[in-house]
């Protein structure tokens, strides 16, 4: 077994990235730990702090697991819903979500399934909630390489005054394309961690060794990381130019490897049925975004994946043009 916060040089790395990337001095050894994946980090941290009747918002559309993972702890999620096409987080409408039993935001940037993400003048409304209401920020970064057009990723860690209020959680999946080595980190001050890995060591224990290892060494050069942004820029880009001439128009993507597109006035069909028609009869898959919505919201928008090959991403506007 790898120790249960995770291995030591790889611990050690991940300090000198994040001093490097966001200005921070993390100490590897008690705000650092390593996780089966973001999702896990996710799970130990809210398990950390959430328990029965603890309210916890989340911005719909939402990654999966928030929900869940809040309600498995006795929590109570409070969504508060995004709307197309910029998906700008109602910060009037969250202060009046809050009670006394509110502990805990997540935020999520660059943002799955929207694409978009925070701004600083987002940070300075979620810091002053946080100050005034004594209230967690679980900050879902997973895709924080994933920038683009020369925008900056606003990370919770590069403002030392979220350090008593933030947990920021990140994923090597994500980084490097090895989403199946299911492997992440968790970053927050000695306090919120010690918590975490009490909750941690009895989910997972520890991560797998040898993957632990081989991270740690590919992640010393940053020219792993640190050309990602440009690399998927060129994908979606690409993707965009294939979409021309086709009945979908596609939404501001900032951030993250998902573009949205709207199909609104184009065709008579909930998002739903449209992406089961796309994958059964044209072997091209959508996620609806209604799916990413507790009340199941439909905008008529689809979420396409353009992490893929070149001419994957070919076929696929061939399909779409066609339509």
């Amino acid at each position: 077994y790898a120790p249960m916060p995770g291995y030591m040089p790889l611990r050690q790395v991940i300090a000198d990235v994040i001093q490097k990337s966001y200005g921070r001095a993390v100490n590897p050894e008690s705000e650092i730990t390593i996780t089966a994946g973001g999702t896990e980090a996710l799970f130990a941290s809210i398990s950390a702090f959430i328990s029965q009747g603890d309210e916890v918002i989340i911005f719909d559309p939402s990654y999966d697991s928030y929900g869940p993972s809040v309600r498995l702890n006795g929590g109570v999620p409070v969504y508060v819903n995004l709307t197309p096409p910029d998906f700008n987080i109602p910060w009037d409408k969250v202060r009046s979500v809050i009670t006394s039993r509110t502990r805990m935001i997540i935020v999520n940037t660059p943002h799955n399934p929207c694409g978009t993400i925070l701004s600083r003048a987002d940070h300075f409304s979620l810091l002053e909630i946080c100050r005034e209401h004594n209230i967690l920020v679980l900050s879902d970064e997973v895709y924080e390489r994933l920038i683009y057009d020369g925008a900056k990723h606003e990370s919770v860690l590069s403002d030392p005054e979220f350090e008593p209020y933030a947990i920021a959680v990140y994923s090597f999946g994500k980084t490097f394309h090895v989403t199946g080595w299911k492997s992440g980190y968790a970053v927050a001050t000695p306090r919120l961690t010690a918590e975490i890995r009490k909750t941690h060591q009895f989910i997972n224990f520890s991560v797998n060794a040898p993957v632990q290892h081989a991270i740690a060494g590919y992640m010393s050069d940053p020219a792993h990381y640190s050309e990602l942004g440009s690399f998927y820029q060129q994908k979606r880009d690409y993707f965009l130019s294939q979409l021309e001439g086709s009945p979908f128009e596609p939404l501001p993507c900032k951030g993250s490897y998902f573009q949205l597109v709207s199909y609104k006035g184009k065709f008579d069909e909930s998002d739903v049925d449209l992406a089961k028609r796309l994958t059964v009869q044209h072997k091209l898959a959508s996620i609806p975004v209604s799916v990413f919505y507790k009340d199941g919201s439909d905008y008529s928008l689809l979420r396409f994946c353009f992490a893929k090959k070149m001419e994957t991403l070919a076929a696929a506007g061939e399909i779409l043009r066609k339509l």
